[in-house]
């Protein structure tokens, strides 16, 4: 099983790349802001992680240095809160 990471922990194992997390803890409900949760993928491209999380809504993608993305898509439109 993998390990809950804070979102400072998360950004420092995984500095400028695309993020699959589940299990995110939110600061407070539909706040934008992650206090901790659980890498499920690390290894896939933003669109990649888009087009998984219609099939999964525990999936939330992230970037995780995101004043170095060049173009940053949104996830509200996918995400079931």
């Amino acid at each position: 099983m993998a390990k809950r990471m804070t979102w400072q922990e998360i950004q420092e194992a995984y500095p400028d790349r695309w993020v699959g997390l589940t299990e995110v803890e939110w600061e407070e409900p539909d706040s934008p802001n992650i206090v901790s949760a659980v890498v499920k993928y690390a290894d896939k491209s933003g669109n990649e992680l888009l087009a998984m999380q219609y099939n999964d809504k525990n999936l939330y993608s992230t970037y995780t240095t995101p004043d170095n993305v060049p173009f940053m898509f949104s996830n509200w439109a996918v995400q079931g809160k």
